[in-house]
């Protein structure tokens, strides 16, 4: 195993298509990741595939192998804010699949999005159910080699139930801030949310923000993607990093924050894998330079 991770390891999203290691883990060379996120079932569907014993052990043993952090993204469906019992049901079996398949291939955390209060719904209704619901997933993660559970604030499209960072106290709150809770924060939804990241101090101004909402140590993953649409507009796309409305500089004062002291970066950001492979180039050489 490497001896020394960098500051911010730089990675990506890495498609697993035909192997978790033979697809996934190529690709991530190929691009030069020192860090992965992955798909562990159709991230637009609710089916929970046992996944290939093979196929994990060897991206398990690679990964420690080459000191790679390995993050999971469970499905895009899952929204313990419902007010539709069969979602509601649907998530918990979603993200529990998520959250062991996660612990077998040696991921350090599954990311899963914050939801929202739909039907009209009060959100203090929707956070009960988010207690009632996810509560009993986190006090499964009894063991040592289980995944964290990371939170992740949407863009603030509808009735998101946590876009801002102060959005994470009460959900924070509901789940009585469990030690096996995190976060994990995209740049452009955050951005999109309506935090200013420009300007000298708007990336540590939102960080600081974070930071006070769920104390330290909480942070653990971030997305790392620059955004198509300026600051507030609650929309969700993703531009490659120094060619949307945040521009690079935000992503060099991000590795300068306490906060993110040995938090890897994952980008999720448009033009395949030569796209993929000068995005992480450039936030390594921000990182470094």
């Amino acid at each position: 195993m490497k001896d020394l991770l960098p500051r911010n390891p730089v990675g990506g999203h890495v498609p697993v298509a035909g192997g978790l290691h033979s697809v996934g883990l190529t690709y991530a060379r190929e691009m030069g990741a020192e860090a992965v996120q992955v798909f562990v079932a159709n991230p637009r569907g609710w089916a929970t595939p046992v996944g290939s014993p093979r196929q994990d052990e060897a991206f398990r043993a690679a990964c420690a192998e080459e000191g790679i952090p390995a993050y999971v993204h469970a499905p895009y469906l899952i929204n313990f804010g419902s007010h539709t019992e069969a979602t509601a049901e649907l998530s918990v079996a979603s993200l529990r699949h998520s959250l062991r398949r996660g612990r077998e291939i040696g991921a350090l955390g599954v990311v899963v999005h914050t939801g929202s209060a739909t039907g009209g719904r009060e959100r203090s209704v929707a956070l009960k159910q988010v207690r009632e619901r996810m509560l009993p997933l986190l006090d499964e993660l009894t063991r040592d080699d289980d995944p964290y559970l990371l939170l992740e604030p949407t863009a603030g499209q509808g009735a998101s139930l946590c876009s801002r960072t102060w959005d994470l106290g009460p959900y924070f709150e509901a789940l009585d801030s469990h030690p096996r809770l995190g976060v994990c924060l995209d740049t452009c939804h955050v951005f999109a949310a309506g935090h200013d990241l420009t300007g000298p101090d708007g990336m540590h101004r939102t960080l600081d923000q974070l930071v006070d909402t769920v104390g330290e140590g909480r942070l653990r993953l971030i997305h790392a993607n620059d955004s198509l649409d300026v600051v507030g507009a609650h929309k969700d796309r993703h531009a490659n990093i120094g060619a949307g409305h945040i521009g690079e500089e935000p992503f060099r004062a991000l590795m300068t924050h306490p906060a993110t002291e040995g938090v890897p970066l994952i980008i999720e950001t448009p033009g395949g894998k030569e796209g993929h492979a000068a995005d992480v180039e450039r936030l390594k050489k921000l990182r470094d330079g």
